[in-house]
């Protein structure tokens, strides 16, 4: 027990680490389900060609691994590069894959979002092979930064870099989504996207906008997370699309709020599992929690019990 006492703080570091990347690609499912009431299961894809989008654009800033521009404007720029790629590619599957759908039964829909994870993922291992990809961290972020001790807890630049930037990407997309025209206008579709069209709502663009945000979130996310674990590979999107889908569903699918809290109690679970039982059970407690979940709330821990819309 002591043992365990003492690497706590340890842990919820790690877990907020990990809670805030399972939140954006949470956040991605919701924002979806929540206008189109359809599961994008090739979110997990998009979040993994974040990762390879990421390493191309470090690699043509640097020379010899070594980037020839400050750290700090080289994460900036690579994490806007992979948000706008992934957005724009977020917008290009719903618009091939999913708006001729629209109206099809949901089963077509999800058939139809298998079908672009299974292209994606083989296109990716066609074009960049099976190899992974190694980001050379060393030469991004000085020694003297790289880890640093507090009170006993060993804090990583990165896992604060992770930490600061997906919870202010949470907070932002608050604001959007509470105070902007958009965002109301992407309440408006969620509640009911029949009603929304009638009132003057493009919804055909909101839909869009939905696919762009939830796409450049996960794109975020896969680039966080290969920075912080220094490599990627085509197959990283199968787990992290997982993960994602479970907290949405934890916290309530089609609610950001609850994508939100899914995914911070999801990591959190998971870092302090690993203080009880061995790592390779953190995935079984998690999908147990989640099991449990789903037995007594199905809603969802902060989603609402709604009738099915027809």
């Amino acid at each position: 027990m002591d043992i365990i006492l003492q690497e706590l703080p340890q842990q919820l570091v790690n877990g907020l680490t990990l809670g805030g990347i399972y939140a954006l690609i949470a956040i991605g499912y919701s924002m979806v389900y929540g206008v189109l009431s359809m599961l994008n299961f090739a979110h997990g894809e998009v979040y993994m060609i974040g990762g390879f989008t990421g390493w191309w654009v470090l690699h043509y800033f640097s020379t010899q691994n070594v980037p020839f521009m400050h750290a700090s404007l080289v994460i900036t720029v690579t994490i806007l590069v992979v948000m706008l790629c992934c957005g724009m590619l977020g917008i290009l599957i719903e618009r091939v894959a999913y708006r001729p759908l629209r109206g099809a039964p949901r089963m077509n829909l999800l058939l139809s979002a298998l079908g672009v994870s299974i292209f994606l993922q083989n296109l990716v291992l066609t074009l960049q092979g099976a190899k992974v990809k190694v980001f050379h961290i060393s030469h991004l972020i000085p020694e003297s930064v790289r880890t640093f001790e507090i009170g006993g807890v060993v804090f990583s630049f990165m896992r604060l870099l992770v930490i600061a930037i997906s919870f202010g990407m949470m907070l932002i997309l608050s604001y959007v989504i509470k105070q902007t025209r958009a965002g109301k206008a992407m309440r408006a579709t969620a509640q009911d996207i029949e009603a929304a069209e009638f009132m003057g709502i493009d919804v055909d663009r909101i839909v869009m906008l939905v696919f762009f945000v939830g796409s450049a979130l996960g794109g975020a996310a896969g680039i966080l997370v290969s920075l912080l674990f220094t490599q990627v590979d085509y197959y990283v999107g199968f787990q992290a699309g997982l993960k994602g889908f479970t907290a949405a569903v934890l916290g309530g699918i089609g609610n950001i709020k609850g994508a939100m809290l899914g995914g911070i109690l999801l990591g959190l679970t998971e870092a302090l599992a690993v203080s009880v039982f061995p790592s390779a059970y953190k995935d079984v407690v998690a999908f147990t929690i989640l099991i449990i979940v789903l037995i007594f709330r199905p809603w969802g821990l902060v989603g609402e019990k709604l009738p099915e819309k027809v």
